[in-house]
C-alpha cells in the first residue's frame, strides 16, 4: 500500500504546516472557516512536497560543495527559500496562505515544519 504512505506523509506535512502557522506570526492562514484552513493546509502541504521533491535534489547536486563547506547549515537557507517558493505558488493559486519574509518567518517555518514532520513520523510510521 504505497499510496497510504504518501497520504500519511501528506497529512503529517499539513499538521506540521498548521503548527508553523500557530507558532510564527509571519506565517498566516487568512481564512476564518475551519474547512478552508484544513483545505489550504492540505493544498500547501502538497505544493511544499512537490517543490521539495523536484528542486531539493537539483539544489543539493549543484550546491554540494556549499553543503560540505558549511557543514550542512546552508540547508537552513535552502529550506527557507523552498518554503517561500511554496508560499508564492500558493498565492498564485489564490490560496489564503502567506509567509511575510525570508528571515525569520520562512527559515523558522521551514525548520518547524521539518522538525514537526520528523517528530510526527517517529510516532506514526507508514510502514506495515
Amino acid at each position: 500500500m504505497p499510496r497510504m504512505g504518501i497520504l500519511l506523509r501528506w497529512a503529517v506535512s499539513a499538521v506540521a504546516l498548521w503548527l508553523a502557522t500557530a507558532l510564527i506570526s509571519g506565517i498566516r492562514l487568512t481564512t476564518d472557516s475551519i474547512a478552508g484552513q484544513i483545505g489550504t493546509l492540505i493544498a500547501v502541504a502538497a505544493i511544499f512536497g512537490v517543490v521539495n521533491a523536484v528542486l531539493r535534489p537539483i539544489i543539493k547536486t549543484i550546491g554540494c560543495a556549499f553543503y560540505v563547506f558549511t557543514l550542512g547549515l546552508i540547508a537552513l537557507l535552502v529550506n527557507g527559500a523552498l518554503f517561500m517558493l511554496a508560499s508564492w505558488i500558493a498565492g498564485q493559486l489564490g490560496l489564503p496562505f502567506t509567509v511575510d519574509n525570508f528571515w525569520p518567518s520562512a527559515i523558522l517555518g521551514a525548520l518547524i515544519v521539518g522538525l514537526a514532520s520528523w517528530a510526527i513520523n517517529l510516532v506514526v510510521s507508514d510502514r506495515d
